[in-house]
């Protein structure tokens, strides 16, 4: 499972990085999404990934028991609120791609100068 998720956040940020060296304005903000999607990834592959039981829910455990160790829940959590400011921050940053291409009637930013 960990070599999957290697290779799942490996691969999101080299498609990041790729978008990130391009000259569309779009392209790049699309790149930014995939590195912050391949971070999201990353923090949750550290917290820990399990395959659920019954054993992992502390409610179903026997009164008075020990309690079963689950994966830390502040990273999800963490994550999760990244998420959402993640999708706030591309929609603005989309919002802001469309009113340059309006002021300047192309979306290569090597043009942008002359």
């Amino acid at each position: 499972m960990s070599v999957v998720l290697a290779v799942v956040v490996g691969g999101l940020f080299a498609v990041g990085t790729f978008l990130l060296l391009r000259r569309d304005l779009i392209r790049v903000v699309l790149g930014i999404a995939a590195i912050s999607q391949a971070t999201f990834v990353y923090l949750i592959a550290m917290g820990g990934v399990e395959e659920g039981t019954s054993d992992l829910v502390p409610v179903l455990g026997h009164h008075g028991g020990e309690v079963p160790e689950v994966a830390d829940p502040v990273v999800q959590a963490l994550v999760l609120t990244a998420i959402v400011i993640s999708f706030g921050t591309t929609a603005l940053a989309l919002v802001l791609s469309y009113r340059a291409y309006e002021e300047n009637e192309t979306m290569d930013v090597t043009e942008w100068m002359g």
